[in-house]
């Protein structure tokens, strides 16, 4: 079955994108994403050593991937859309992860000004994917704005704490006609493999992979698991049955059995 991911008229390979923060050395980045086999990078711009470019983080991810700048740090749509045209001018391409965050206790997006940035970002050419908390009506301003996808978080960004929106996802997932990329808070590949199974588009994580005391093996693992989780979706699920049903029925066997 031909199955593809397009966002913003690019064929993806891999539905696993992940991030290059928190690693304690930045020169395992190279191996975490051979071992995921992602195509997609994301990268906080507000670390990237434009005047050191040996010494960035850039400078470990191999070439042919598709580096995406997100602009945390962000706290509104004008600082959002001043790091994103940073980022292009220094060479990053046009793709950019909108990242506006005001809230310094929970770190939830701000929706509003993030569809702001969005709308002026793809009028100029970007491909945007908005990091949003998933509020069905938002998402559909984000399509509206020229989003490329919409990117709704699981849980609080950076805990490891699953899929606690689960139902707003889901509800996304069914409503938004473009790739939906479940964002922040996975911290399991079991995670990873249930948004996948519901439909999601593909996975981003970051912390999950980063803090394991082995990312090379983790990045291995979440990419087994989105894989499964998205041909569980293909294959689409049994039905959930309220008791016990045998899987090879007794009925008529023993009777048959007495009739010998």
């Amino acid at each position: 079955m031909q199955d593809e991911l397009i966002i913003g008229g690019v064929n993806v390979r891999s539905r696993l994108i992940t991030g290059s923060g928190k690693y304690h050395d930045d020169s395992i980045i190279k191996d975490v994403l051979e071992a995921a086999e992602c195509d997609i990078i994301t990268v906080a711009v507000r670390r990237v050593d434009f005047d050191r470019p040996g010494e960035s983080v850039i400078n470990h991810v191999p070439k042919g991937k598709i580096l995406l700048p997100n602009t945390s740090g962000a706290r509104n749509a004008e600082e959002a859309i001043r790091i994103a045209r940073l980022a292009r001018a220094m060479g990053c391409g046009n793709w950019i992860k909108i990242e506006v965050i005001n809230d310094q206790k929970y770190l939830f997006p701000d929706n509003v000004e993030t569809i702001r940035a969005t709308e002026v970002l793809a009028e100029e050419g970007f491909i945007v994917l908005p990091y949003m908390f998933p509020d069905l009506v938002s998402a559909r301003k984000m399509v509206d704005a020229g989003a490329a996808a919409v990117m709704p978080l699981a849980a609080p960004i950076g805990s490891n704490k699953g899929v606690q929106m689960k139902e707003m996802i889901g509800v996304l997932i069914s409503e938004i006609s473009l790739p939906v990329i479940v964002d922040a808070g996975i911290g399991k590949p079991s995670h990873a493999a249930d948004v996948m199974e519901m439909g999601a588009s593909a996975v981003l994580l970051n912390t999950a992979i980063a803090t394991s005391p082995d990312p090379v093996c983790m990045a291995r693992a979440f990419k087994h698991a989105v894989l499964a989780g998205r041909e569980a979706f293909l294959a689409g699920l049994g039905p959930v049955a309220a008791a016990g049903v045998a899987s090879s029925p007794l009925t008529g066997f023993l009777d048959s059995l007495d009739e010998q």
